[in-house]
Formats: structure tokens, C-alpha cells, sequence
């Protein structure tokens, strides 16, 4: 069975950008940075929340287009407008069975996209299955929590771990 897997860039203290969507201080090059590249090849359907998705519009992607060219992608909101929608492009409302249909039928397993909220939401209904920190080596202070205002308490199964001269470490947990 296909596998929900939150693959995300994180602050040591545990944050997915800075205050305002700062991620400025995230390691943005190197070989860390082209390995988590080749790995989202291995996506064929991305699931992310609207902040996230309206957040890609200040790196060039156009409303309704997709980020991930690759990808079937999913943007759930509840409020998310837009008129011309890439075939690959859908809107959702928040369902848990629309996320259990979304994975049952992707080829591959499915990749989350963030962000914190909708990861929050996710976890607390038991939709994640895998977590990939992409660790960087800062302290961010304030910002978007890498699960939100999430309240669940879950111990985590390291399966992997490898470190990169930049400092980042790609962590890699089953959560359940």
C-alpha cells in the first residue's frame, strides 16, 4: 500500500520557514539539496495545503498550473479559487477520505508537500505514514511549525539517516 510521506525541509527547532515564509536561511545548494531533487522524481502525486501552494507563486509558479510538472497535484482548501486549472491540478475540501482515495489510487506513494497546518491536520487523523526531515543546521526562533498546532504525542522509528557537508542530515522516520 502507498505510503503518505512528509518530506520537508526543518529548522532544529523545528520549524519549515521563518516568520513571513522566511526561508532564507535553509541550505539551498549542494549535494543534500540535488539528492531531495532526484528524490521527488520518484512522486508521481503531490498533496499540500493552499499557503503552500500560493507560497510557490513567488518562485514563478502560475495559479492553477502545477509546481511539480511530474505530479497529479492535490490543494486542499477550503477557500482556494482559481479559474484555469491545469488537468493536473485539483482543489479539494479537507476529507480523510479523499486523502485515503488520493493514495489508494497514485502509482507511486504520495508526497506531502506541506505545509505546517495541513500537515497538523494529517497527523492528527493518522494520515502520515512517513516523515523525511531534510534537518538544516539553524535555529529559526518563530515561524510555521513543521506539523502546525498539532497536539499529538507519537514516537517515531528512525530508518535512515545521512549527512551532508553542508551540515543538513536527511532523516527518515515511520510513524506508524
Amino acid at each position: 500500500m502507498n505510503k503518505v510521506v512528509y518530506y520537508v525541509a526543518t529548522s532544529l527547532d523545528g520549524f519549515i520557514s521563518g516568520v513571513n515564509g522566511d526561508i532564507s536561511k535553509f541550505v539551498h545548494h549542494g549535494d543534500a539539496v540535488e539528492k531531495y531533487q532526484a528524490d521527488l522524481l520518484n512522486f508521481s502525486t503531490v498533496i499540500m495545503g493552499r499557503k503552500t501552494y500560493e507560497f510557490g507563486y513567488q518562485f514563478g509558479i502560475v495559479p492553477g498550473q502545477p509546481a511539480y510538472p511530474h505530479m497529479e497535484h492535490f490543494i486542499f482548501s477550503e477557500s482556494l479559487q482559481i479559474e484555469n486549472l491545469s488537468k493536473t491540478v485539483h482543489i479539494e475540501e479537507m476529507s480523510i477520505e479523499r486523502i485515503n482515495e488520493i493514495v489508494a489510487a497514485s502509482p507511486t506513494d504520495v508526497y506531502l508537500c506541506g505545509g505546517g497546518e495541513f500537515a497538523g491536520w494529517l497527523l492528527d487523523n493518522g494520515l502520515i505514514d512517513q516523515l523525511k526531515l531534510k534537518l538544516n543546521p539553524i535555529v529559526l526562533g518563530d515561524g510555521v511549525r513543521l506539523f502546525g498546532n498539532s497536539k499529538i504525542s507519537l514516537v517515531a522509528k528512525l530508518i535512515e539517516k545521512e549527512s551532508f557537508e553542508s551540515g543538513l542530515q536527511f532523516l527518515t522516520y515511520d510513524l506508524k
